[in-house]
């Protein structure tokens, strides 16, 4: 049974990966030497339930989008993926759809930098990975599903971000997202979850709907931005678009120049993490 083939699969994988390679502390007794179900479930953005149940093959037909995750989560290398994929009855991405995939030296450059937010979409602003720090700064996204992890959507229809943006600024913003979906979609024809997000998007926005089908044009610059958390107020942050050439991800990345207050606030945003305040 393919299902079950596909929990074996992922049970040898998780086994093979060290928590300290996946960027978690090792501490406490072990029986393996891999992640826990917890830590896979952790990395992947899914429930430690849904773990268990695709392990012992009691959970049938993952989504792309899960699969993906478990990729992700497991180190896998492009091969290792595909056939992860396939145990799951689905055809691996291929080269007309938007690259979904975080090559390992990303990955290694995401695991070396655990004190700065730093996040990885797709050509399409979904969110593939954000890291403690990022997630400190700009809201926890384990619980976003589908259009949900899609920035633009998010900017567009849903409840936006924490940035502060002038009229100027939201502007030159709503330009360069429309402009760089425009351009994936040319990119990537036969990306059906691509055209689905631009149709819903122009039927839900009449703002997008304008920009869409003026041509608008624009690109994402590097930009001081200003981010208004709720627990240690206002940072305004060095904010950099970095394009991975070859496999068409975006990685941004949030700092703060030393010395400065907003330097000492954003300490202090990675040090609280997600957790709440007592007291």
């Amino acid at each position: 049974m393919a299902t079950t083939e596909f929990g074996r699969a992922m049970r040898r994988w998780r086994d093979r990966v060290p928590p300290d390679a996946a960027g978690l502390a090792a501490g406490g007794h072990r029986r393996a030497a891999g992640l826990r179900r917890e830590e896979l479930a952790l990395l992947a953005g899914i429930s430690v339930d849904y773990v268990t149940r695709l392990e012992q093959g009691r959970a049938a037909h993952p989504s792309a989008q899960i699969v993906e995750a478990l990729a992700r989560a497991l180190r896998l290398s492009g091969e290792e993926r595909s056939h992860l994929f396939r145990l799951a009855g689905l055809a691996p991405p291929g080269p007309d759809t938007v690259p979904a995939y975080i090559t390992p030296s990303v990955q290694r450059l995401l695991d070396r930098l655990t004190g700065t937010p730093v996040a990885v979409y797709d050509a399409s602003w979904t969110l593939l990975v954000a890291n403690p720090p990022y997630t400190a700064l700009m809201g926890d996204p384990s619980g976003w599903r589908g259009n949900e992890r899609n920035g633009v959507w998010r900017h567009f229809v849903g409840p936006g971000s924490r940035v502060r943006h002038t009229s100027e600024s939201r502007r030159a913003l709503e330009a360069a997202e429309v402009a760089d979906l425009r351009a994936a979609a040319a990119r990537y024809p036969a990306d059906q979850r691509l055209r689905r997000l631009v149709a819903e998007l122009c039927a839900s926005s009449e703002r997008f709907a304008e920009l869409w089908d003026s041509g608008a044009v624009g690109r994402h610059e590097a930009a001081r931005k200003t981010i208004d958390h709720p627990r240690v107020g206002a940072l305004t942050l060095d904010c950099d678009v970095l394009t991975v050439t070859g496999s068409d991800l975006r990685i941004m990345v949030y700092t703060a120049e030393p010395g400065t207050e907003d330097a000492e606030r954003l300490a202090l945003v990675t040090v609280l993490g997600t957790q709440s305040l007592v007291g």
